[in-house]
């Protein structure tokens, strides 16, 4: 498809536009913890009303699919629901720039995944990003008072949870590719919606007693914020390559570390940093071997 410079500007913007979004994230959701709504409410909340919106357009135009749904399809609500509430968790519970960038993993999970469900071949090139991201892993992961580089702590597990289920979220995508996008959207947002349900049930959890005004408040600016950010990465991924977004994706850790840096006292060990430019590289060069 050509696309004209506006376009292509719009498009960059889009996805500035989302990973900022996802960059500054964290805070309304500690400030929502903070008035008495926890982090899995205020997600099922915010996705319930996205969901509802979605099915709503999507039972407008349902005669855009009459196949019937492949089982890959509900896998891929359950990837997403766990990938999201998994990482949001984290985000609360954790240093906000260390649980980004331990979900920046992502990249070598997909290429791992891609070989091993795909068939796809890992190139040199990507066995070399493999290798430096794993390297950046085991300096952030590493407390000399533990001993192995090992996950410290909830942050740390769910962070890295979530960047696999998000790479295993990539795989059905690409593997969902004859399905129509709004379908896989409105599955997402379902998907969401379901895990955090399971979570609040298991958890026995109790209505959180806040003013009718913020649930009101949560569900439609946060509804809203998911859905914005999901419109801008798709729009966007319709005009640029897929690497190129990937790597405009990374101004998201920007974002969160200015943010973390002005509005907490979380402080990163310069080990903890080294590590962490390891997995920056690492998930920039995953996405300039896209290009190939």
């Amino acid at each position: 498809m050509t696309i004209n410079n506006k376009e292509y500007s719009l498009a960059v913007s889009a996805i500035l536009f989302s990973a900022a979004m996802w960059g500054l994230i964290w805070y309304p959701m500690r400030l929502l913890e903070q008035a008495g709504m926890s982090v899995v409410w205020t997600t099922l909340a915010a996705y319930l009303a996205a969901a509802l919106v979605a099915s709503v357009q999507l039972w407008r135009s349902r005669q855009h699919w009459h196949g019937p749904w492949p089982l890959s399809l509900w896998a891929l609500a359950l990837a997403a629901g766990l990938t999201n509430l998994s990482f949001l968790v984290a985000l609360i519970e954790g240093e906000v720039l260390r649980v980004m960038l331990l979900f920046y993993l992502s990249p070598l999970w997909s290429v791992l995944l891609g070989r091993w469900w795909l068939g796809e071949r890992v190139s040199r090139q990507s066995m070399l990003m493999i290798a430096i991201a794993m390297s950046g892993t085991f300096m952030m992961l590493w407390h000399p008072e533990v001993g192995l580089p090992w996950p410290h702590g909830l942050a740390d597990w769910l962070a890295l949870f979530a960047s696999v289920m998000f790479s295993v979220n990539n795989v059905l995508s690409r593997k969902l590719a004859p399905v129509p996008m709004q379908i896989k959207t409105t599955v997402v947002y379902w998907g969401v919606v379901l895990v955090a349900t399971v979570v609040l049930l298991l958890q026995q959890a109790s209505i959180p007693t806040v003013p009718v005004t913020l649930w009101a408040l949560v569900m439609v600016f946060g509804g809203l914020c998911f859905i914005s950010m999901t419109i801008a990465v798709l729009y966007a991924l319709a005009r640029i390559p897929v690497f190129r977004a990937a790597i405009l994706m990374l101004f998201e850790l920007l974002v969160a570390a200015i943010s973390a840096w002005i509005l907490t006292d979380e402080r990163m060990s310069s080990v903890e940093w080294l590590g962490g430019a390891l997995i920056f590289i690492a998930a920039y060069g995953m996405a300039r071997l896209g290009k190939t």
